[in-house]
Formats: structure tokens, C-alpha cells, sequence
């Protein structure tokens, strides 16, 4: 009989390094949100500070302070700006200022690059985005995910003579940028995931998967 081949104990060195690394791995999440924060904060407060307490010299020990009350204060003026913009009055400010910013060389090409960012991921955007989907793309037997973005039947339709199905097919990381493809509604796999999901997989270059929901469950065992 082949005797047993025991694996050598493990030192306390070794011990204690996998014990440090398993610590920095837990802590590393928290770490890097504390310090995403205290960054957000020292850049909107020391950016706009002297604008509300330019009387006042901070000292090392009320700096951090008045760069948290300065970034309330703006966060509370960003909101206020919001409910704003959706009057009338405010919309033909927001227009103004957009023709105004256009106008400026350089400006408005970076201008325009960040609002399709955001208008990507706004609400309003998410609203046309109906259902997540997968396709057969770009060849067949490989799948790609999209959004259905409407039914609706228009002039493509009626010339190929079938119904079609809007989709749009967006790139990785960013979503920015894609394909629009018409396909005919037997091609296409809805998904039982939210948006706001299809939008995280695709930003994270699938490296996150939504749960499997009971009804995608129940349909992969037959049930």
C-alpha cells in the first residue's frame, strides 16, 4: 500500500502573510469608498469654499469641516437647479446656457462628449430602453446583449416585408457607442433582468453576472 503523502507544514511567515493579504482584501472596499469621499469632498470644498465662507481662514482642524458644510451646500443647490430646469423658464435657461457653452471652441466638443455619457445612463434614456435582450451577434452562435428599444412598425418594415424589432447593441466599456439593429422578434431572447443590471454587465465587460431569477430558474430545468 502507497503510503499517505503528507503536505509539509505551513511556516508562520506564511501564515501570517496570507492572514495580512485575507485583511487587506476585506478592508480594501471601505478604504477605497473613505477615500473616494474624502476626495469628492476636498474638491468640491476647496473649489467653492471661498465663495460662501471667504471671511473665514481655516485652520488644519476646521478645513475638512467647512469642506463638508461647502459641499451640502452645493449638493443642496444642485437640487434645488434640478426641480428647476423642469419649469418652462428653467428649460430655456438650460437651453441658453447650452447654446452659450456650444459656442465656445473646445469646449463644446467636450461639452457634447460628457452629455451622451450622461444621457446614456439618465433616466430618460433607461425609460426607452423596454427590455433587456440577447441576439446572435455579431455571427451565429455567438450571443451579445442589448436593449429593446421599440416595436414600433415604420418605412424599414414595410420594406422588407415583415416585422422587425429595434435593438441596440452597445459596446464595452463604454456604452456609448453601438450597433442599431432591426431583427425580426423570433431572434431575439428577452431577459428577465433589470436595466439597470444589463447596464453593469455591460460596463463591467461581463465580469458581473445577475442572479438567475425563479423564472429563468424554472425555465433552464423544464419546469
Amino acid at each position: 500500500m502507497t503510503p499517505v503523502q503528507l503536505s509539509p507544514p505551513r511556516s508562520k511567515i506564511a501564515t501570517l502573510r496570507d492572514a495580512f493579504f485575507a485583511g487587506v482584501l476585506l478592508l480594501a472596499p471601505l478604504a477605497v469608498t473613505v477615500w473616494g469621499f474624502y476626495k469628492i469632498i476636498s474638491l468640491v470644498g476647496g473649489t467653492f469654499r471661498p465663495i460662501f465662507f471667504s471671511s473665514i481662514e481655516p485652520s488644519p482642524s476646521t478645513e475638512l469641516a467647512l469642506d463638508l458644510v461647502t459641499t451640502a451646500i452645493v449638493l443642496i443647490l444642485v437640487t434645488i437647479l434640478g426641480y428647476i430646469s423642469r419649469d418652462v423658464v428653467g428649460r430655456f435657461f438650460v437651453r441658453l446656457g447650452e447654446r452659450a457653452v456650444l459656442s465656445i471652441p473646445g469646449v463644446g466638443a467636450v461639452y457634447t462628449s460628457v452629455k451622451q455619457i450622461v444621457d446614456t445612463f439618465g433616466p430618460s434614456s433607461r425609460n426607452q430602453f423596454s427590455k433587456v435582450v440577447m441576439i446572435e451577434f455579431p455571427r451565429p452562435g455567438s450571443w451579445a446583449i442589448g436593449f429593446l428599444t421599440n416595436r414600433t412598425q415604420g418605412e424599414m418594415q414595410r420594406k422588407i416585408g415583415r416585422e422587425l424589432w429595434t435593438v441596440f447593441i452597445p459596446t464595452t466599456p463604454n456604452p456609448t457607442g453601438g450597433y442599431v439593429l432591426f431583427l425580426p422578434p423570433s431572434d431575439i431572447v428577452e431577459l428577465d433582468m433589470s436595466i439597470g443590471e444589463g447596464m453593469k454587465l455591460i460596463i463591467s465587460g461581463g465580469t458581473f453576472i445577475p442572479p438567475a431569477t425563479k423564472t429563468t430558474t424554472d425555465a433552464a430545468s423544464g419546469l
